[in-house]
C-alpha cells in the first residue's frame, strides 16, 4: 500500500515539474509589455457626412383651384373700360350723340332690376377639397467619414463629429512578440 501511494505521489510531483518547465519556455507570460502612447495631429483631407433618412406621412387638405373662365367679366369700378375704338366704336359714338339732350346728358331708358342674391344662399363658387396623404423625407447627419494623412499614410475613420482641418490622434507603439521572435530569442 505504501508503494502505491508513493508511486502516485511521484507521478503528481513529476507532472507539476513538467508543467513548470513548459511555462518557463514562454517568455510572453513572464513579461508585461507596456504600451508607448503619444498624441499628435493629422491633416484632414476630406469629410463626408453620413445621413440618416427619416420618412413620415401626414394628411393634408388639397383643394382644386376654382376656374373663373366660365364667368362673365365684372366691372368693379363702374367706369367704362377705355378701349381702342375701331370703326364700329366711332359709329356707335356718333349714333349716341343723336340721342343726347341739349344739356349733354343721355336719356335714361327703363332698366329691368335684377334681384340681389339672398344672404343665406352660401358662396357662389365652391372649391372641391379632399384629404390626401403627403410623404415627407428628412435627412440628418449621424456621422462623418473622415479621410486624413499622418506621416505620409492615408487613413479613413468614421467619427461622430466633423473634426475641422486637423484631427487629434492617439499614436500607440508596442513591440510585437510573435512565435518567430520568441524562438529566435531562445537559441
Amino acid at each position: 500500500m505504501k508503494s502505491t501511494s508513493l508511486l502516485t505521489l511521484a507521478c503528481l510531483l513529476g507532472g507539476a515539474a513538467f508543467m513548470a518547465c513548459a511555462q518557463d519556455g514562454e517568455v510572453r507570460n513572464r513579461v508585461v509589455i507596456v504600451e508607448n502612447v503619444k498624441f499628435d495631429y493629422a491633416q484632414v483631407l476630406n469629410v463626408e457626412p453620413v445621413f440618416q433618412t427619416l420618412r413620415a406621412t401626414r394628411t393634408e387638405e388639397h383643394c382644386e383651384p376654382v376656374s373663373t373662365r366660365t364667368l362673365a367679366p365684372v366691372n368693379v369700378t363702374g367706369e367704362e373700360p377705355q378701349e381702342d375704338k375701331g370703326r364700329f366704336g366711332r359709329f356707335m359714338d356718333s349714333v349716341r350723340s343723336i340721342f343726347r339732350r341739349e344739356d349733354g346728358t343721355e336719356e335714361e331708358l327703363p332698366v329691368a332690376e335684377v334681384p340681389a342674391p339672398a344672404a343665406n344662399n352660401g358662396p357662389l363658387l365652391t372649391r372641391e377639397c379632399r384629404i390626401i396623404p403627403v410623404g415627407r423625407e428628412f435627412r440628418r447627419p449621424i456621422a462623418y467619414d473622415v479621410d486624413y494623412v499622418y506621416k505620409g499614410t492615408k487613413y479613413r475613420s468614421r467619427l461622430p463629429e466633423d473634426p475641422g482641418n486637423r484631427l487629434k490622434i492617439r499614436v500607440s507603439i508596442t513591440p510585437w512578440i510573435g512565435a518567430e521572435q520568441g524562438s529566435a530569442a531562445n537559441p
